[in-house]
């Protein structure tokens, strides 16, 4: 009778607090907001710009705003090999919004004032970087008010996660801003050749990382090398991606690896709703390498890569192309 009674408790309790999410004057506790990370160099009216820019997709919720400074950069960024200084300029910015659990990341970067000052980064590589540094379910939007890579964007975002209690570990911090600027590289070197795409490389880069998720913290470097390899024929860039190219790849994953980023239990579905969410945006692309023909040899590719998996403990692996 106590438990029915308890049970019945708990569910009056989860009722009451369904209909208190709908409700518009409903509380929100200050560290669930959204944060607006503004760049500390920008004038006023940059600043309101930005503000502008960062805050609209909220539809008029409530957000909070912190300032970026060098400060921030040299505390985040140099550790990775970059060379800030307190007094460095600070003009790209970021909104980061949680979601509900399983959402995955979602990145946008927002023209400002009709343009995209984002140089560089691309929204694909942000999301892998995201994931790769720990942050889990969250939308991420990216501005600037001048033209720049903007690959110290996401230093605001480890900020912001600072303000709200969830600390981020520096060794994954430094892997993600490594893969950030890998594949940014790898992107502009193959930029207008035929098959190539920024989309088809953070895609094989997400599901690798996925398919590492599944073996577990333990995976050897060649196990790392063979689930490249297959990822770049899954997303058909065997012809574009040069050896060299490959092993900056593979450098980046053992990175991750020794980051501690797949002791996380988050890191592997994180990793496949990237993935998903890098093919949605780009259903052109890879509609267009799935053809029938290409379906049929993937399919044979995909018992290869199962077959893989399923002897990687077995001290046998046999994979035929």
């Amino acid at each position: 009778m106590k438990k029915a009674i308890s049970l019945v408790a708990t569910i009056t309790t989860l009722l009451f607090s369904t209909i208190g999410l709908v409700r518009p004057q409903q509380t929100v506790k200050a560290d669930d907001l959204p944060v607006v990370c503004l760049g500390s160099s920008l004038t006023n009216s940059q600043r309101s710009g930005t503000l502008s820019t960062l805050s609209d997709p909220l539809n008029g919720a409530s957000y909070q705003t912190i300032n970026i400074t060098g400060a921030d950069l040299v505390k985040y960024l140099n550790p990775s090999g970059s060379n800030f200084t307190t007094n460095s300029g600070v003009w790209s910015s970021a909104m980061i919004q949680k979601t509900a659990q399983g959402s995955g990341i979602n990145v946008r970067i927002l023209d400002y004032q009709g343009r995209n000052n984002i140089t560089t980064i691309t929204a694909n590589q942000y999301k892998n970087a995201a994931v790769t540094a720990g942050i889990a379910d969250a939308n991420i939007y990216v501005t600037s008010a001048v033209p720049i890579d903007g690959s110290g964007a996401l230093a605001g975002v480890y900020a912001a996660y600072s303000k709200t209690g969830e600390n981020l570990n520096q060794s994954q911090v430094n892997a993600a801003q490594d893969e950030m600027g890998t594949l940014s590289k790898i992107t502009k070197e193959n930029k207008d050749k035929d098959g190539y795409s920024d989309a088809q490389l953070n895609n094989a880069v997400a599901g690798a990382k996925q398919e590492m998720g599944k073996v577990g913290n333990n995976i050897s470097d060649s196990q790392i090398r063979d689930i490249v390899n297959n990822q770049i024929n899954i997303n058909h860039l065997g012809d574009t991606i040069n050896n060299n190219q490959k092993q900056q790849i593979i450098n980046v994953l053992i990175e991750i690896r020794n980051s501690g980023a797949l002791k996380d239990n988050k890191f592997k579905e994180q990793a496949g709703a990237v993935s998903a969410n890098i093919k949605k945006n780009a259903k052109n692309i890879f509609d267009k390498i799935n053809t029938q023909e290409n379906r049929n040899w993937l399919e044979r590719m995909w018992d290869n890569v199962t077959n893989f998996f399923s002897h990687l403990f077995s001290g046998a692996i046999v994979i035929n192309f």
